[in-house]
């Protein structure tokens, strides 16, 4: 039975995740019984939401992080958002991204690298400046963060301290994979 794309690249996730060393294309492309074009379309597909995906000349790697992500599914207003990364940055948390999953246009990201006040600072003004508007509010304000600490216990107690503001709609551990539309929106 043929997997379709999306289960396809979950396998391959979950191929690299287990991984001790890289994995040749051709071992992903036999194991998924697919060619090895499938298989470079797919990691590049992949790697709109995954940069930690490396393509070396003996196979395919995920970097291993010595710290650890979390996707925070969340929705508040414009006048909170200083509220919602302060909270993060505070507790530890760096705001990798900001994405959102558009029923037409598909995933739409852009990247923050917030990690202080002075950051949500400068992304405030950024906002303010009138040249655009929040990616959050093309979807009535559900957006996800791809949010990155030193442990478990911070990402935790980033999830209970959103949950307490009312923000956090879920939490997941690992960014879905909803298809091939993926726009960067930078």
């Amino acid at each position: 039975m043929k997997l379709s794309g999306d289960e396809r690249r979950n396998k391959i996730m979950e191929i690299l995740l287990a991984a001790k060393e890289p994995v040749p294309g051709s071992e992903l492309a036999l194991k998924l019984d697919v060619s090895r074009q499938v298989i470079v379309t797919d990691i590049a597909i992949l790697r709109a939401s995954r940069p930690d995906i490396i393509a070396t000349n003996n196979g395919y790697i995920l970097l291993k992080s010595s710290s650890t992500r979390r996707i925070f599914k969340v929705n508040h207003t414009d006048e909170q958002i200083e509220e919602e990364l302060t909270c993060i940055s505070d507790l530890g948390g760096t705001v990798l991204d900001v994405y959102i999953e558009h029923k037409v246009y598909g995933t739409m990201s852009a990247p923050l690298n917030i990690s202080s006040r002075r950051d949500v600072q400068n992304f405030l003004n950024d906002i303010k400046s009138g040249v655009s508007t929040p990616l959050k509010n093309i979807t009535h304000g559900y957006h996800y963060h791809t949010v990155e600490a030193k442990s478990e216990e911070i990402l935790d107690e980033i999830e209970n301290s959103l949950k307490k503001k009312g923000f956090l709609i879920e939490s997941l551990s690992e960014k879905p994979i909803y298809g091939a539309k993926t726009y960067n929106a930078c």
